[in-house]
Formats: C-alpha cells, sequence, structure tokens
C-alpha cells in the first residue's frame, strides 16, 4: 500500500467509528449489508473511471451509459424474451462499442476527452428517453427469473454478490494496473503521451484500451443497477454517477493530470464516499446534501493534488541544487607510474 492508501485507511476507519459513536444503527447486520451492497453498485463504475483517468482521460457519460444499457438489457430480457445470459454479453459488447468510438475520437481526430464525453452524456441519455417514449422500464423478477435474480441481486451467506464482482474487479484491476506491462504503459501515458510514443509505447491502441474498459465495466455495474432499482426512467436513472466516479478516483489518489494513481485507493475512496452517505441517511439530514458532499470532495482532493504537486516539485528541484553543489570538481593529479617500471625509461 502506498502513503496515500495508509492515510486514506485511517481516515475511512475514524469516520466509520465516528458514524457508530453518533447512532449504533450503522453496526446493524442489515445496515453493514446494504452498504456492502452500494460499495460494490458504485465500485464498479469507479475502478472503470480511475483507468479513464490514469490516462490524463475523463469520461462524463458514466451515468447516460449506465442509463441506456439498463434500459436495452430490460427491454431484451423483458420485452424480446432473449434469454439473460446473452442480453448480457450483448450489453458488454455495446459498451466495448461506445469505448472504442470515444477512443477513436480522442486519438484520431486528436478531440478532447472532455468534450467527447460530454457529448455522450447528451446522446447516450437522449437515446435511452427516445427509446422508452421518456417512459419508465420495469420489470419484476423472483418467480419469473430466478438465475438473474440471484445472480446479481442476491447474497451468499449474507454477502452481497455485487461487494463480490466489486471485490473480483478491484483484485484484477490491481494487477492489471500495477503488476502488467500496459499498467506500465497507462501510467506513462498519463504522464506524458509524447514522451511515451518516442519511447515506443503505441499510445493511441493503450488510450482506447483504457476506454473500453472503462466502458465495459459501467455496462456490467449498469446491469446490476437494473437489477437493484427494478425500475429505470432514463431521465434520471445514473444521474451524477460520473461525479461520484470522479471523486472516488481523486480520493484514491489518481491525479486528474494523469500518470498515477492506486486501486486500492480507490476502493477506500469509495468506502469512504458510501459511509459519509450512510452517515447523512442516519442523521436524517436531507439526501440532496449528497451532492454537496461529493462537490466538496472533488474539490478538495483537486486541491490536495495540486498542493501535493507543487510540494514534490519543489523538493526534487531542491534535491537537484543540492547535488550540484554538493559535487566536488576532482583535481588534476599525475598518473602513477606501474609496478616495476622506471619514470622516464624508454
Amino acid at each position: 500500500m502506498q502513503k496515500k492508501d495508509i492515510g486514506l485507511a485511517v481516515l475511512v476507519l475514524a469516520v466509520a467509528a465516528v458514524v457508530a459513536a453518533i447512532n449504533p444503527r450503522f453496526l446493524s447486520p442489515i445496515n453493514l449489508a446494504n452498504t456492502a451492497n452500494l460499495i460494490g453498485l458504485f465500485g464498479l463504475f469507479s475502478i472503470a473511471e480511475a483507468f479513464v483517468i490514469v490516462t490524463a482521460g475523463i469520461e462524463l457519460s458514466v451515468g447516460s451509459v449506465i442509463a441506456l444499457l439498463g434500459v436495452l438489457f430490460v427491454d431484451m430480457v423483458v420485452v424480446q424474451g432473449v434469454p439473460w445470459p446473452i442480453a448480457l454479453v450483448i450489453v458488454l459488447c455495446l459498451a466495448a462499442v461506445i469505448g472504442v468510438l470515444h477512443g477513436l475520437l480522442i486519438t484520431r481526430l486528436r478531440l478532447q476527452p472532455f468534450v467527447v464525453t460530454l457529448c455522450g452524456l447528451l446522446i447516450y441519455r437522449g437515446i435511452a428517453r427516445f427509446y422508452t417514449a421518456d417512459g419508465t422500464a420495469g420489470f419484476s423478477f423472483g418467480a419469473n427469473y430466478p438465475s438473474l435474480e440471484w445472480v446479481f441481486s442476491g447474497r451468499t451467506s449474507g454477502v452481497p454478490h455485487s461487494i463480490v464482482a466489486f471485490g473480483l474487479v478491484a483484485v484484477v484491476s490491481w494487477f492489471v494496473l500495477h503488476r502488467s506491462v500496459f499498467g506500465r504503459h497507462l501510467l506513462a501515458v498519463g504522464k506524458n503521451e509524447e514522451a511515451a510514443r518516442f519511447s515506443g509505447i503505441n499510445t493511441t491502441r493503450v488510450i482506447i484500451t483504457a476506454y473500453v474498459i472503462c466502458a465495459m465495466l459501467t455496462g456490467l455495474s449498469a446491469v446490476f443497477f437494473a437489477m437493484y432499482t427494478r425500475s429505470i426512467h432514463p431521465a434520471s436513472h445514473g444521474s451524477f454517477y460520473e461525479l461520484y466516479a470522479i471523486a472516488a478516483a481523486v480520493l484514491g489518489g489518481f491525479s486528474l493530470r494523469g500518470g498515477e494513481g492506486s486501486i486500492v485507493g480507490v476502493v477506500l475512496g469509495v468506502v469512504l464516499l458510501q459511509v459519509l452517505q450512510n452517515l447523512v441517511n442516519l442523521l436524517g439530514i436531507p439526501s440532496s446534501l449528497n451532492f454537496a458532499v461529493m462537490g466538496g470532495v472533488i474539490l478538495l482532493g483537486a486541491i490536495a493534488d495540486t498542493q501535493f504537486a507543487r510540494y514534490r516539485a519543489a523538493r526534487q528541484q531542491a534535491a537537484a541544487f543540492a547535488a550540484l553543489e554538493g559535487k566536488a570538481v576532482p583535481e588534476a593529479t599525475p598518473a602513477e607510474p606501474s609496478p616495476g617500471r622506471v619514470p622516464g625509461a624508454h
């Protein structure tokens, strides 16, 4: 774990202790299970966002993609009668297409990630609303779809399957980002794309792959949310989820300038945000303040990231000056004669 991760873990434990002290219901099995379920649901697309942020990009269409793919999944399973495993594969394939499209627009046409994904935010939600005639897509499960219900909404020994999926994705993502060549390429591209290109890295492929990973994890999250809410109103379903993902990534140490971050940090960031939201609910504070909490978290994270970067740059500059000042220039000394050789002898 990095120093940032340890500090964030301590903060999570401190906040959880305060919440438990204020309201002991926080430690009740029902509340812990519900909180774990929400951590899993929101954690999936938060890790997805992190893969894009590490490349110095941004993905603002997360919520709209969740709404669109959720609507399509419901329609395929309920209206079209498509078996849910096939519907899941189709949703993931559509998500991959979205990721490729975003990556190509950013790398080939050199459009800014902010512009591309902002347009996606509007386009995908508009398509979802048109597809449902601005209505609500919903369906009941249980007896009709028992296997689908169990896989995405069920619990094993009281543990929600969403948190299990989140844990598996987090472990795989940790290995990909921190222990693979592709992960090193992601960090290099985020640090300096031009330098990474000159070093032989296929930056176009790396960036496109990052957006595909982000979109596919978002598609998986869309199915989990469809099963969690049981109904989808495209006008509001998934709204501001991208802000939640950005906040979790920033809390986890991912710099908005790219090139650094920790999957463990993202996991802890998701946990911290859910604990804070749980505190808001337990204290009876209006849920609308959740957005204020997320906005404050993003702002504080951006400020901390900027100040830390300045502090690190100042330390590196000071260390470089100290090395230059302390470097002694060796004086020229006459060469010592070789053993067995008389000076001046020919």
